[in-house]
């Protein structure tokens, strides 16, 4: 009874503890590699640290292709260890170094990213077999590489944040969901454009020392116009990242999407709008004509402007709270589009000129009765 216990436990230990990672050594090398079937090779060294970072990633992508066996290999090489004449064989300088082999054993450097999804990317591209990996959705972050990104970047009708990361980085790691938040934010800004590029990957290392990359992350700013670069050196949280970028391309975006409380808001409509409301008779008619003949020249938004006054005009001062509540709703259930609610959006904030002042109103009534109960006691 011992024994099968014994015997279990040690198959359960066995199961657990399998590695689809095939561990290559000089004497099963090159019975392995250039047999006709491809391979990924790691050459790693126990005591590096980046290859401990990439362990784990580099299992998940052997499980990735473990329904593949027959048709690509993912396997690794302790090239400061049992493989260390391997390491020296294939020219092996640094930890840890990837190496594709095809079929034939013929050798190609890899020089992407070493994340899973980027490793994952290159076996299928070069074997044509497809991982395990279930695809996640596509970023909003415009990834940028050594082919877009002067096209990108350095477009003058754009302004274009750019994070320039590492896979392995942790602090690109942590900065990655809050980063994709802000692409998310400005996604309906066609001029503002969020990006990130791989300092690390070989072919794209000219561009990142072109601009003094050096550390990761590191982050900055292409202006349209051609206008000197600017190291963007804010807090790293998705409101510092979106008053930076407002600032900058002149938008009004909001944390978590959607616009801003000033989207739509034009001063001199604003100061025009209290007035308004102060007014009455042929005064009120006059500051409507006024305001009138300003929207002319101020855009789209001053036309709505324009719409609430006339309802006011026409005896509907009821308009403003009733379509104010309205269009509060419509933002409260978020059940249009994001470009329907930034419309909504703007309409609340031009509809807030007018009920400000009817609020300074009604507090300065209530301040005067108050004056005037003390002055009586």
């Amino acid at each position: 009874m011992k024994l099968s216990l014994s015997l279990l436990f040690a198959g359960l230990l066995a199961s657990v503890s399998a590695s689809n990672v095939v561990e290559l050594t000089p004497d099963n090398f090159d019975s392995a590699i250039g047999k006709g079937k491809p391979g990924l090779v790691e050459f790693f060294a126990p005591w590096c640290g980046h290859c401990k970072n990439l362990a784990p990633i580099y299992e998940q992508l052997g499980d990735a292709f473990a329904h593949a066996k027959s048709k690509v290999i993912v396997a690794k090489v302790d090239a400061d260890g049992a493989g260390k004449p391997l390491g020296q064989k294939y020219g092996v300088t640094g930890y840890p170094t990837l190496k594709w082999f095809d079929e034939q054993g013929n050798i190609e450097p890899y020089e992407g990213g070493r994340d899973l999804d980027a490793l994952a990317s290159f076996i299928t591209a070069k074997s044509g077999v497809k991982s395990s990996i279930k695809p996640p959705p596509p970023p909003e972050t415009l990834i940028l590489d050594v082919h877009s990104f002067d096209d990108v970047a350095l477009d003058e009708t754009k302004d274009v944040l750019v994070t320039f990361t590492a896979p392995w980085c942790g602090h690109c790691k942590n900065l990655k969901p809050i980063y994709e938040q802000v692409a998310i934010d400005f996604k309906p800004e066609g001029n503002c454009v969020v990006a990130n590029f791989d300092a690390d990957a070989q072919p794209n290392k000219e561009i990142a020392g072109r601009y003094g990359v050096s550390s990761y992350p590191t982050i900055k700013f292409f202006p349209r116009g051609g206008n000197e670069v600017e190291a963007y050196e804010g807090p790293r949280t998705e409101q510092a990242f979106v008053d930076f970028l407002n600032e900058r391309c002149g938008t009004h975006r909001a944390v978590g999407g959607g616009l801003n409380d000033e989207a739509g808001r034009i001063a001199e409509l604003d100061a025009l709008a209290q007035k308004f409301l102060g007014a009455a008779g042929d005064a009120r008619d006059y500051i409507h004509k006024e305001a009138l003949t300003l929207s002319e020249s101020l855009g789209e938004t001053a036309k709505y402007y324009i719409r609430v006054m006339e309802k006011v005009v026409n005896d509907q001062e009821s308009y403003i709270e009733k379509e104010s509540k309205r269009l509060a709703s419509i933002l409260t259930k978020r059940t249009m589009s994001p470009a329907k609610l930034d419309e909504i959006k703007t309409k609340a904030n031009i509809l807030s000129a007018f009920v400000a002042k009817k609020l300074e109103e009604a507090q300065e009534k209530v301040e005067s009765v108050i004056g005037r109960a003390t002055a009586e006691l």
